[in-house]
């Protein structure tokens, strides 16, 4: 379980996160919400160690990890998927993945593992194509299975369906469920997309203001009318 128990961070003189605490359980998707600007990426980023905090405590499975830098955190079992997707242009698929499984070392490290390919068929087809050739909707297949290839124990993603295709946000949405029912690895995601996020959250978290207002079972999200919390 990933935890996260009164976070504060600031920029400059402004208050971004304000005390939030929010738990990430093994075998679901937690989804967080909220209208632009009100500090969900600064939040992921902080659990990354990508921005520093102010006060609060991130854990997981009970270790505390606040003062681990990034790459510690990914050996402990946190992968992201940023916003942009940010992977490497001139690369190719094949050593865009393996880049996500340098923290092994050795000959594992050497050998992109089939069950990556099986879940993102057309990397596969394309594995040795340059990233910066693939469609929009590819790199974002190519960013996830990046950060699935370092096995990680929590998958945090900003807004995966962003710009991309309404094909290939199905077949995303399929990958996160298939991922959520293998039941061993907690899912963060952020999201935009109010359908797409509900179809998915077996548990939510609403933000405002840089600080959460609500939170709940994903099967709750209509009944407490979340979809207008976060409406534009």
């Amino acid at each position: 379980m990933l935890s996260v128990q009164g976070l504060n961070q600031y920029y400059g003189g402004s208050h971004i996160l304000r005390d939030v605490s929010i738990t990430a359980e093994t075998g679901q998707c937690t989804v967080i919400l909220g209208r632009n600007g009100v500090g969900k990426t600064t939040l992921l980023k902080c659990l990354m160690g990508q921005l520093p905090i102010k006060s609060g405590a991130i854990s997981l499975n009970g270790r505390e990890m606040q003062s681990f830098n990034p790459e510690r955190r990914v050996r402990e079992g946190l992968a992201y998927v940023p916003q942009g997707r940010e992977i490497f242009s001139t690369l190719t698929v094949e050593d865009n993945i393996l880049i996500g499984m340098a923290r092994f070392g050795g000959r594992k490290a050497s050998r992109v593992p089939e069950h990556l390919y099986e879940l993102f068929p057309v990397l596969k087809e394309m594995k040795h194509r340059r990233g910066g050739d693939l469609s929009g909707g590819q790199q974002q297949q190519l960013a996830i299975a990046r950060a699935l290839a370092a096995e990680p124990r929590v998958l945090i993603l900003d807004e995966p369906t962003e710009g991309i295709q309404p094909s290939i946000i199905k077949d995303i949405g399929r990958v996160i469920r298939k991922l959520t029912d293998r039941g061993d690895m907690a899912i963060v995601l952020v999201e935009q997309f109010y359908d797409f996020a509900e179809e998915l959250a077996d548990r939510y978290v609403v933000m405002a203001r840089g600080e959460v207002v609500d939170q709940g079972l994903g099967s709750e999200m209509q009944s407490k009318r979340v979809r207008e919390m976060v409406a534009i």
